[in-house]
Protein backbone atom coordinates (compact mmCIF):
# COMPACT_ATOMS: atom_id res chain seq x y z
CA UNK A 1 0.00 0.00 0.00
CA UNK A 2 1.31 3.32 -0.61
CA UNK A 3 1.67 6.43 1.82
CA UNK A 4 -1.46 8.21 -0.43
CA UNK A 5 -4.01 5.41 0.49
CA UNK A 6 -2.42 5.55 4.08
CA UNK A 7 -3.10 9.34 4.34
CA UNK A 8 -6.60 8.29 2.64
CA UNK A 9 -7.71 5.75 5.06
CA UNK A 10 -6.48 7.64 7.99
CA UNK A 11 -8.58 10.63 6.96
CA UNK A 12 -11.50 8.51 6.52
CA UNK A 13 -10.76 6.88 10.26
CA UNK A 14 -11.05 10.21 11.79
CA UNK A 15 -14.40 11.09 10.61
CA UNK A 16 -16.18 7.84 9.86
CA UNK A 17 -15.45 6.20 12.84
CA UNK A 18 -16.63 9.00 15.08
CA UNK A 19 -19.63 9.20 13.52
CA UNK A 20 -20.49 5.58 13.87
CA UNK A 21 -19.76 5.92 17.74
CA UNK A 22 -21.32 8.81 18.67
CA UNK A 23 -24.54 7.54 16.57
CA UNK A 24 -23.98 4.89 19.21
CA UNK A 25 -24.25 7.04 22.12
CA UNK A 26 -26.58 9.21 21.20
CA UNK A 27 -29.18 6.76 20.35
CA UNK A 28 -28.64 5.23 23.62
CA UNK A 29 -28.91 8.11 25.53
CA UNK A 30 -32.18 9.17 23.48
CA UNK A 31 -33.89 5.77 24.43
CA UNK A 32 -32.91 6.65 28.33
CA UNK A 33 -29.34 5.15 28.81
CA UNK A 34 -26.99 8.35 29.92
CA UNK A 35 -23.89 5.81 30.38
CA UNK A 36 -21.91 6.90 27.33
CA UNK A 37 -22.80 10.50 27.73
CA UNK A 38 -21.52 10.51 31.25
CA UNK A 39 -18.17 8.91 29.90
CA UNK A 40 -17.51 11.46 27.22
CA UNK A 41 -18.66 9.29 24.21
CA UNK A 42 -21.40 11.40 22.94
CA UNK A 43 -18.68 13.00 20.74
CA UNK A 44 -17.58 13.32 17.73
CA UNK A 45 -13.92 13.68 18.76
CA UNK A 46 -11.94 10.78 17.04
CA UNK A 47 -9.72 10.72 20.16
CA UNK A 48 -13.07 9.60 22.74
CA UNK A 49 -13.22 6.38 20.63
CA UNK A 50 -9.48 6.28 19.47
CA UNK A 51 -8.38 2.36 19.63
CA UNK A 52 -4.99 1.49 18.33
CA UNK A 53 -5.21 -2.11 16.93
CA UNK A 54 -8.65 -1.45 15.56
CA UNK A 55 -7.13 1.98 13.91
CA UNK A 56 -4.06 0.51 12.25
CA UNK A 57 -6.24 -2.38 10.85
CA UNK A 58 -8.81 -0.10 9.02
CA UNK A 59 -5.66 1.87 7.66
CA UNK A 60 -4.35 -1.15 6.35
CA UNK A 61 -7.12 -3.26 5.59
CA UNK A 62 -10.19 -0.83 5.39
CA UNK A 63 -12.06 -2.87 8.08
CA UNK A 64 -11.43 -1.78 11.86
CA UNK A 65 -13.36 -0.68 14.96
CA UNK A 66 -13.02 1.97 17.91
CA UNK A 67 -13.23 1.33 21.55
CA UNK A 68 -16.88 -0.17 22.27
CA UNK A 69 -19.83 2.60 23.26
CA UNK A 70 -20.48 1.73 27.12
CA UNK A 71 -24.20 1.02 27.12
CA UNK A 72 -26.42 0.07 30.21
CA UNK A 73 -29.49 -2.21 28.74
CA UNK A 74 -30.75 -1.78 32.34
CA UNK A 75 -31.93 1.71 31.62
CA UNK A 76 -33.78 1.06 28.91
CA UNK A 77 -37.93 0.00 29.38
CA UNK A 78 -37.48 -3.04 27.18
CA UNK A 79 -33.76 -3.97 27.33
CA UNK A 80 -33.80 -6.22 24.07
CA UNK A 81 -35.56 -3.64 22.12
CA UNK A 82 -33.39 -0.72 23.24
CA UNK A 83 -30.08 -2.42 22.87
CA UNK A 84 -31.15 -3.17 18.99
CA UNK A 85 -32.19 0.33 17.90
CA UNK A 86 -28.85 1.42 19.57
CA UNK A 87 -26.53 -1.17 18.04
CA UNK A 88 -28.68 -0.22 14.64
CA UNK A 89 -28.16 2.95 14.71
CA UNK A 90 -23.83 2.51 13.73
CA UNK A 91 -24.43 0.84 10.57
CA UNK A 92 -26.87 3.08 9.61
CA UNK A 93 -24.66 5.84 10.09
CA UNK A 94 -22.18 4.35 8.03
CA UNK A 95 -24.79 3.90 5.20
CA UNK A 96 -26.00 7.39 5.44
CA UNK A 97 -21.98 8.58 5.27
CA UNK A 98 -21.42 6.22 2.18
CA UNK A 99 -24.47 8.06 0.56
CA UNK A 100 -23.38 11.61 1.32
CA UNK A 101 -19.78 10.33 0.39
CA UNK A 102 -20.83 8.57 -3.20
CA UNK A 103 -22.93 11.92 -3.77
CA UNK A 104 -20.12 14.70 -3.60
CA UNK A 105 -17.56 12.03 -5.24
CA UNK A 106 -20.08 11.89 -7.94
CA UNK A 107 -20.23 15.56 -7.98
CA UNK A 108 -16.34 15.85 -8.11
CA UNK A 109 -16.06 13.47 -11.13
CA UNK A 110 -18.14 16.01 -13.32
CA UNK A 111 -16.43 18.93 -12.25
CA UNK A 112 -13.59 17.33 -13.82
CA UNK A 113 -15.01 16.14 -16.78
CA UNK A 114 -16.41 19.77 -17.36
CA UNK A 115 -13.48 21.47 -16.43
CA UNK A 116 -10.56 19.51 -16.41
CA UNK A 117 -9.15 17.52 -13.37
CA UNK A 118 -6.28 18.28 -11.77
CA UNK A 119 -4.70 17.21 -8.18
CA UNK A 120 -7.29 19.05 -5.75
CA UNK A 121 -10.27 17.44 -7.72
CA UNK A 122 -8.60 14.36 -7.87
CA UNK A 123 -7.55 13.98 -4.37
CA UNK A 124 -10.84 14.90 -2.95
CA UNK A 125 -12.39 12.28 -5.08
CA UNK A 126 -9.96 9.70 -3.72
CA UNK A 127 -10.72 10.89 -0.35
CA UNK A 128 -14.62 10.66 -0.75
CA UNK A 129 -14.71 7.44 -2.61
CA UNK A 130 -12.60 5.61 -0.60
CA UNK A 131 -15.22 6.97 2.49
CA UNK A 132 -17.89 5.74 0.27
CA UNK A 133 -15.94 2.38 0.15
CA UNK A 134 -15.28 1.74 3.81
CA UNK A 135 -18.33 3.01 5.58
CA UNK A 136 -20.57 0.42 2.95
CA UNK A 137 -17.55 -2.03 4.45
CA UNK A 138 -18.09 -0.98 7.80
CA UNK A 139 -21.77 -1.35 7.31
CA UNK A 140 -22.04 -4.86 6.58
CA UNK A 141 -19.05 -6.18 8.70
CA UNK A 142 -20.70 -4.48 11.78
CA UNK A 143 -24.38 -6.14 10.74
CA UNK A 144 -23.13 -9.45 10.92
CA UNK A 145 -24.66 -11.51 13.43
CA UNK A 146 -22.28 -12.86 15.90
CA UNK A 147 -21.28 -11.09 19.02
CA UNK A 148 -19.74 -8.60 19.21
CA UNK A 149 -20.64 -6.84 16.45
CA UNK A 150 -23.82 -4.29 16.29
CA UNK A 151 -26.18 -7.13 14.09
CA UNK A 152 -25.89 -9.64 17.05
CA UNK A 153 -27.59 -7.10 19.03
CA UNK A 154 -30.43 -6.49 16.29
CA UNK A 155 -30.60 -10.17 15.52
CA UNK A 156 -30.93 -10.99 19.27
CA UNK A 157 -33.64 -8.87 19.67
CA UNK A 158 -36.27 -11.40 17.71
CA UNK A 159 -34.61 -14.33 20.23
CA UNK A 160 -36.31 -15.74 23.03
CA UNK A 161 -34.71 -14.36 26.52
CA UNK A 162 -33.20 -18.33 27.53
CA UNK A 163 -30.90 -18.03 23.97
CA UNK A 164 -30.41 -14.19 23.89
CA UNK A 165 -28.60 -14.59 27.52
CA UNK A 166 -26.80 -17.66 26.66
CA UNK A 167 -25.10 -15.92 23.42
CA UNK A 168 -23.86 -13.38 25.57
CA UNK A 169 -22.83 -15.96 27.89
CA UNK A 170 -20.73 -17.38 25.10
CA UNK A 171 -19.84 -13.88 23.53
CA UNK A 172 -15.84 -13.92 23.99
CA UNK A 173 -15.66 -17.30 22.35
CA UNK A 174 -18.09 -16.80 19.49
CA UNK A 175 -16.06 -13.87 18.69
CA UNK A 176 -12.78 -15.89 18.39
CA UNK A 177 -14.63 -18.38 16.49
CA UNK A 178 -15.70 -15.74 14.01
CA UNK A 179 -11.93 -14.10 13.62
CA UNK A 180 -10.93 -17.65 12.85
CA UNK A 181 -13.83 -17.70 9.93
CA UNK A 182 -12.65 -14.19 9.25
CA UNK A 183 -9.21 -14.98 8.24
CA UNK A 184 -9.12 -17.93 6.66
CA UNK A 185 -11.05 -15.75 3.76
CA UNK A 186 -14.56 -18.04 3.78
CA UNK A 187 -16.52 -14.84 3.85
CA UNK A 188 -14.85 -12.92 1.31
CA UNK A 189 -17.05 -14.08 -1.55
CA UNK A 190 -20.25 -13.38 0.41
CA UNK A 191 -19.44 -10.02 2.03
CA UNK A 192 -18.02 -8.66 -1.59
CA UNK A 193 -21.43 -9.55 -3.14
CA UNK A 194 -23.33 -7.56 -0.18
CA UNK A 195 -21.01 -4.78 -0.71
CA UNK A 196 -21.57 -4.77 -3.92
CA UNK A 197 -25.57 -5.01 -3.57
CA UNK A 198 -25.53 -2.19 -1.12
CA UNK A 199 -23.32 0.57 -3.70
CA UNK A 200 -25.85 -0.36 -6.83
CA UNK A 201 -28.49 0.73 -4.27
CA UNK A 202 -26.61 3.76 -3.03
CA UNK A 203 -25.50 4.47 -6.52
CA UNK A 204 -29.34 4.40 -7.72
CA UNK A 205 -29.89 6.66 -4.66
CA UNK A 206 -27.75 8.99 -5.67
CA UNK A 207 -28.70 9.20 -9.41
CA UNK A 208 -29.95 12.75 -8.61
CA UNK A 209 -26.36 14.10 -8.64
CA UNK A 210 -25.60 12.93 -12.32
CA UNK A 211 -28.93 14.15 -13.66
CA UNK A 212 -28.09 17.63 -12.11
CA UNK A 213 -24.14 17.42 -13.46
CA UNK A 214 -25.52 16.93 -17.26
CA UNK A 215 -28.05 20.04 -16.62
CA UNK A 216 -25.64 22.62 -15.50
CA UNK A 217 -21.74 21.15 -16.18
CA UNK A 218 -22.26 19.15 -19.50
Amino acid sequence: MDIFSIIVRAIVLVTTIPVHEAAHAYVADKLGDPTARYQGRLTLNPMAHFDLVGSLALILTGIGWAKPVPINPNNFDDRKKGMAISAAAGPISNLILATISLAIAKMLSHIGLAFGTNVVISTLFTIFATMCQINISLAIFNLLPFPPFDGSRIFNYILPDKFYFKVMEYEQYIFIGLFFVLVTGILDLPLGILTSMVFSVIDKITVFVDIIARMFLI
